[in-house]
């Protein structure tokens, strides 16, 4: 006879969700984890989301903060890994602001970090223009002086939205609707991001304006497999952690890697039940391991 702890491991292990009252291959591999303490050791390295997951732009998630301690003391990898359009350094900071502990912040890469090297090697060109808020002036510290007007620039830097036209994406529409013959480099892939309960749009919805009018966007960051060469090596067991499927699930199909998908946060308005879910997920064309309300141990 089953011990009751065995009976309750094989019982969570069989757990699954049913569309109507037959039981599909697909929902057989997505499980709803309740605690990360039930699969970490499968696992060597972790990437972790930071908007989202760890904070939601004004304060750290408690419970966020006790996976990356526990995580810690078994020994494990843990990475970082934002699409925040600014050097690592920058982000480092806002986390101690934050009061993230130190000992945590040893691997933080941001999209923002790869573009800069991209900009300091003038890989698209020399001249820039910076379409963004000044806030993110840093991604072009050390070359500021090639910054330039929208007529006489090589390529188009989009950190994010200006401050004075935060949710006016026609604004940009017609802004940049003469200078689709210059590519647009986009920092940040995502297209929103919740500060506390607040919606915000990143410059991943202006890549999409720019697109739609036939402009070329290069990508910097999730899901593109680049930003990745930077968080871990071949043979390492790795799984990803974020709230975002076009970007954090994404990537991690991209890169052919474990994921959890943290569902509070960017599309916590797009389903309510188990079955909604599996129908999200095929409506973005992707898949995921595991999946929780928000991270905890």
């Amino acid at each position: 006879m089953l011990r009751f702890q065995e009976a309750k491991i094989i019982k969570k292990r069989l757990k699954c969700y049913i569309l109507g009252d037959k039981l599909t291959r697909e929902t057989v591999k997505l499980r709803d984890l309740n605690h990360l303490s039930e699969i970490f050791h499968s696992y060597d390295t972790y990437i972790i989301d930071l908007w989202g997951v760890m904070h939601n732009g004004i304060s750290l998630n408690p419970k966020a903060v006790e996976v990356i301690e526990n995580l810690n003391k078994n020994s494990k990898k843990i990475v970082f890994l934002s699409n925040a359009p600014r050097p690592s350094l920058k982000v480092i900071n806002f986390l101690k602001k934050m009061k993230m502990d130190d000992k945590f912040l040893s691997k933080v890469v941001t999209s923002g970090e790869v573009a800069m090297l991209a900009v300091n090697r003038n890989k698209f060109g020399k001249k820039f223009y910076h379409l963004g808020p000044p806030r993110d002036n840093s991604i072009f510290e050390k070359v500021q002086e090639n910054k330039t007007t929208l007529e006489k620039c090589d390529f188009i830097l989009c950190t994010g939205l200006f401050d004075k036209q935060e949710d006016d994406l026609e604004y940009y529409k017609t802004l940049l609707k003469n200078y689709t013959n210059k590519k647009l480099m986009c920092t940040n892939p995502d297209l929103v991001v919740h500060r506390g309960n607040v919606e915000e749009l990143c410059a991943g919805s202006i890549a999409k304006i720019f697109e739609s009018i036939g402009g070329e966007v290069i990508y910097y960051g999730k899901p593109y497999k680049e930003v990745y060469k930077m968080c871990f090596n071949q043979g390492e067991k790795v799984l990803a952690i974020g709230d975002n499927l076009r970007t954090d699930i994404k990537g991690a199909n991209n890169l052919n890697i474990d994921s959890l998908f943290i569902h509070s946060g960017v599309h916590r308005n797009e389903f309510k039940t188990d079955k909604e879910l599996l129908e999200l997920l095929k409506r973005y064309g992707v898949k995921t391991n595991f999946f929780q309300k928000e991270l905890k141990w």
